[in-house]
């Protein structure tokens, strides 16, 4: 894949990347160097404003914790515009959520353990039969604060945090990397994310990008190694739809330290996806 600096560095032009230093990266990417890490996700939306220009879909990325992720003075080899296409398909076919499951996802609920569960609002949901699973508790509480506005928002006030940009993590030193194809799903190829350490795992965080990009217009902004952090154009209505995306997050995201009706409440208030997975 023909990588031409020159007319990336023309289409910056009056942008936030103007200026910027730039040249090749690993495995036919491109680097920008030289990005504030408080306006960060102001690179990234410019860059992600010129994917139909350039054909390439950036990605935030940082050297604090890999040295590989360098400026090179020659461009590196990469996979083939083919091999991109046939990795986008098994993605296609593959099928995430049977694999990325939350570690407590199946935990049974027995008398006296709720409140661990429910951090103190047991008592609204006191109607349910111990012992029981987790998932079907929470939902019971979750449906419970959606049927009084005010119990829901106090809820909200306590987690609304975690789906808002100031939340995410910025590194010391950022880049932005273009990938070279313009697919959400083959991007994937280039992504470094510790939940996802072989093939199999990378195309199934690329179906995974896909669905959410589909569903929730959720674009894949920063991957830090063991985070992700993503800008959501469609908020989850209320209800089945925030249930459902709380619980593929959680699924992502095993070291997000809220319960899963905490992140479905969160999820109506906010547009900055984070995803926490590490050792």
């Amino acid at each position: 894949m023909r990588i031409d600096l020159d007319r990336i560095e023309a289409a910056f032009a009056g942008t936030p990347l103007a200026g910027l230093p730039i040249g090749y990266g690993p495995s036919g990417t491109v680097l920008v160097a030289g990005v504030e890490p408080g306006r960060l996700h102001e690179a990234w939306q410019a860059a992600e404003a010129l994917v139909p220009v350039l054909g390439r879909r950036p990605v935030m990325v940082t050297d604090d914790f890999d040295d590989t992720m360098r400026i090179r003075p020659e461009p590196q080899q990469g996979p083939s515009e083919s091999e991109v296409r046939q990795f986008a398909e098994a993605a296609r076919a593959s099928e995430p959520w049977l694999a990325y499951r939350h570690y407590s996802q199946d935990d049974q609920v027995g008398e006296g353990e709720a409140e661990n569960y429910l951090r103190g609002m047991a008592a609204l949901v006191s109607h349910v039969e111990l012992p029981t699973s987790r998932q079907s508790l929470e939902r019971a509480l979750y449906d419970r604060l959606l049927a009084d506005a005010d119990l829901h928002a106090r809820a909200l006030g306590r987690v609304r945090f975690v789906t808002q940009a100031d939340y995410w993590f910025t590194p010391d030193s950022v880049l932005l990397m273009l990938v070279p194809t313009s697919d959400v799903r083959g991007a994937a190829y280039w992504v470094d994310f510790w939940g996802a350490l072989t093939r199999d795992y990378r195309e199934m965080l690329a179906e995974v990008l896909a669905q959410w990009r589909d569903r929730w217009d959720a674009r894949l902004v920063a991957s830090w190694g063991t985070m992700l952090q993503f800008q959501v154009g469609r908020r989850p209505a209320p209800g089945d739809d925030a249930w459902t995306a709380a619980g593929q997050l959680k699924a992502l995201a095993p070291n997000l330290d809220l319960s899963r009706w905490e992140v479905a409440v969160a999820m109506t208030a906010g547009d900055a996806w984070f995803v926490h997975n590490r050792p």
